[in-house]
């Protein structure tokens, strides 16, 4: 039987399909750029971050930390021990003991790698007193958390047994939650906007059967009666899927898809009646005390995961204000190496990544290909040396002229 020229094309599609997935696929790229690692003598699912990874890594942590205070968040940092007793309290224990490393016994006590921060957020509110025109109080963390994955499923940076959060913990009063929840999407959105990210999809992960779940069909049905609402007012196309949800309450996951068609949850939004109730929370008002609602989001989810999908999204070609390597300084021949190391000075000085590929690595057109993933390519000829300036050639290989560094600098920096 012959193919038809439909079936052919598709043949093709598919073949190119999987090609542009094996040439994207994090592990092989991430390797290839310098990105991150792993070694047996660490252990499955904890990648280390090589120099590369490191910088794209912190360009985006840096990134999430000023558009969070932008909006509203305190910053702090916790512990990533905690004692049992915290996890029992928090319910997590009961309900997500599976997922955990087992207790580490010091001193007689028993202590544990946490599996979420929100435990020590809550000890955070409740360090002092609060009223309720302190509400709402917004606080956030890049924070390790551990889980104790099998060593089937690693793979990569998407799962690990290490993972730092971009976590955040809204406490508010009953009638600001829906208030709260929508601000909370808008900030995810952004950030993604400024990522390169696109949603696949937005689920309402809701409750399922068994002991996983808390078992309080109100605290649940005031939870999703809150996510609802928003999801309604902004107009969401939203799917349910039950069984999906935190153990304590229903949430709005940010599904994305990698180059394969795989899906993963990157970011979440959740509403928690529970932790507050667990751990007493109040705040004090003209009508005596209330109870405050837990508002739980994650705006890029774990660095490990957020990585390795901007690896396979980009290419290795990441916007100018993440890449590794932001300008590349390239001297047309040895009799313009001074002029070029000044340069890479004033780069540096100016808060580029920068470095210089000298003449002796090759010729120019070499250099330039080997750079390729560079946003800005300055290149420093006879003419230029004298200037003290360079030709600046893009990545997509348009030429610009002499730009001064400081602009080039401004342009290399995210918008907020």
């Amino acid at each position: 039987m012959h193919a038809s020229r439909a079936d052919a094309r598709e043949l093709r599609s598919f073949a190119l399909s999987q090609q542009r997935t094996i040439m994207n696929d994090h592990r092989r790229l991430g390797r290839e750029l310098g990105i991150f690692d792993t070694d047996p003598l660490i252990g499955s699912g904890l990648p280390y971050w090589l120099p590369a990874g490191a910088a794209v890594r912190k360009a985006v942590e840096d990134y999430v930390h000023e558009l969070e205070r932008r909006h509203g968040y305190q910053h702090v940092n916790s512990p990533v021990l905690g004692k049992r007793e915290l996890y029992e309290r928090s319910g997590h224990w009961a309900h997500y003991a599976e997922d955990m490393f087992p207790p580490m016994k010091v001193g007689g006590e028993e202590f544990v790698l946490r599996p979420s921060l929100c435990p020590h957020h809550a000890l955070v509110y409740r360090s002092r007193g609060r009223i309720r025109r302190e509400l709402p109080l917004r606080i956030a963390e890049l924070g390790g958390m551990y889980r104790s994955e099998l060593s089937g499923v690693l793979g990569g940076l998407t799962r690990v047994r290490a993972i730092q959060l971009n976590d955040g913990h809204v406490f508010c009063a009953p009638e600001q939650a829906a208030s709260e929840v929508s601000l909370a999407l808008d900030l995810i959105e952004a950030a993604h906007a400024q990522l390169g990210i696109r949603a696949a999809r937005y689920r309402l992960s809701l409750r399922g059967d068994g002991a996983k779940f808390v078992d309080d069909p109100d605290l649940w049905r005031r939870s999703e009666a809150v996510l609802r609402e928003v999801l309604a007012e902004r107009g969401c196309d939203v799917e349910e899927e039950r069984g999906e949800g935190a153990f304590y309450g229903p949430k709005i996951d940010i599904q994305i898809t990698d180059p394969a068609g795989r899906e993963t949850t990157l970011s979440t939004v959740q509403v928690d009646f529970f932790q507050p109730e667990r751990f007493d929370l109040r705040y004090a008002d003209s009508d005596g005390v209330g109870r405050p609602v837990m508002v739980h989001r994650s705006v890029i989810g774990g660095i490990e995961r957020l990585v390795a999908h901007l690896v396979e999204v980009h290419g290795g070609a990441f916007p100018a204000w993440m890449a590794p390597v932001q300008a590349v300084v390239l001297p047309v021949s040895d009799a313009e190496g001074a002029a070029a190391d000044a340069l890479l000075r004033r780069c540096l000085a100016a808060g580029l990544r920068a470095e210089s590929a000298p003449a002796d690595r090759g010729s120019l057109g070499a250099r330039i290909r080997a750079h390729r993933l560079v946003p800005y390519q300055l290149v420093v000829g006879a003419r230029e040396a004298a200037s003290g300036g360079a030709s600046v050639r893009m990545r997509d290989g348009r030429q610009v002229g002499d730009v001064p560094v400081e602009a080039l600098a401004a342009e290399a920096r995210p918008r907020f």
